[in-house]
């Protein structure tokens, strides 16, 4: 029969993300007991009752002890620490550097940023990895824009769609093969909100880096969010950045905030590998006449400030919106974004662009 100790040294590989360590030496494990035919049952102590991670760490818990041979059924229920105990829970907190998962391999990762909200950030990340996968790549995506994911969404990916394992975390597939792991796919709704602080969102983008199963993958793209905070600057410091991939608009204000994220870039010796300026134009499909919708670009003046001579000015595309609502983004043209291939494949690469 199971011991305590067997199931608390198992329960040690649980880790809360938010505060970086593992459940048991949190104190979270409360109430543990074996009971007869192989049951398991104990309280997890949270420390706070709506803590968004709860189900996520019983889920981690229960796919690692029902691999003990001895453990036939997992009962956990939750409860709430005490002022005290949460206070010296937080006071252990500490940033875990990413080990990567011993199945992995990992050969390029690129960061696609902005430092503004709607630019088309997360659709182009996504048409990326459909162009990447057309040309023979593997890829994955790290959706680290944690409160406000919407990759999972282009692809047509359920939310709850991630799994556990004594290994790892599963992360989704669409049908080209491109792996995703994002927040989205571990609430049980899609438009359930994700309210979290700063070191819960660090620790969550730290993790799918860490103990998501990726396997061999040529490119990881990582999905950021707007802003230069929390999000950005653990990608940043913690991951091994190639470089990143900057996203504009034609407007002054996106523009300033870009400048932004540039100078952070920079001071953080992270290489700007290319700039996009989406929504960039307009062309009339009766005239061919162009337009500028949202003004004249900024794109050159941007590129100047990174050094970078790689950069894309994409049309508005009423036709990709429509996909991207419908979470068939993979059907799409890619066509545009050819460009970039330079930054991922050898000179004279043909590709093959199946819509």
């Amino acid at each position: 029969m199971i011991t305590t100790g067997q199931i608390l040294e198992v329960l040690q590989k649980v880790v809360d993300p938010e505060l970086g360590h593992n459940i048991v030496a949190l104190g979270m494990v409360r109430d543990l007991t074996v009971h007869p035919g192989g049951e398991v049952s104990f309280t997890l102590a949270l420390t706070i009752p709506t803590c968004p991670m709860k189900d996520h760490m019983a889920f981690n818990a229960r796919q690692l002890l029902t691999t003990l041979p001895d453990v036939s059924k997992v009962e956990i229920t939750f409860g709430e620490m005490t002022d005290e105990e949460r206070k010296n829970a937080f006071s252990m907190a500490r940033p875990i550097p990413p080990k990567l998962n011993a199945f992995n391999k990992i050969g390029r990762v690129i960061a696609v940023m902005s430092g503004k909200g709607g630019v088309g950030k997360s659709s182009l990340t996504a048409l990326l990895a459909v162009m990447l996968v057309r040309s023979g790549k593997k890829v994955g995506i790290l959706d680290a824009d944690v409160t406000g994911p919407s990759i999972p969404k282009l692809f047509g990916l359920p939310a709850g769609g991630l799994r556990g394992s004594a290994q790892g975390i599963l992360p989704a597939i669409t049908p080209l093969g491109i792996r995703i792991v994002s927040t989205n796919l571990l609430v049980p709704e899609e438009d359930t909100a994700v309210i979290w602080r700063g070191p819960l969102i660090s620790g969550t983008i730290q993790q799918f880096y860490n103990e998501v199963l990726w396997g061999k993958l040529d490119v990881l793209l990582v999905d950021l969010p707007p802003g230069t905070a929390d999000a950005a600057i653990t990608v940043i410091k913690n991951l091994p950045l190639s470089g990143a991939l900057l996203v504009t608009s034609p407007q002054q204000l996106a523009a300033l905030v870009v400048r932004k994220a540039v100078h952070m870039l920079q001071s953080l010796d992270i290489p700007v590998l290319g700039l996009i300026e989406n929504f960039s134009y307009y062309r009339d499909p009766q005239t061919g006449v162009i337009h500028e919708i949202f003004g004249p670009s900024h794109a050159g003046e941007i590129a100047e400030l990174t050094g970078t001579p790689l950069q894309l000015r994409l049309a508005i595309d009423p036709a990709l919106t429509g996909l991207c609502d419908t979470g068939q983004i993979e059907q799409a043209d890619t066509t545009a974004l050819e460009p970039l291939l330079a930054l991922f494949l050898p000179a004279g690469t043909a590709v093959s662009n199946r819509n």
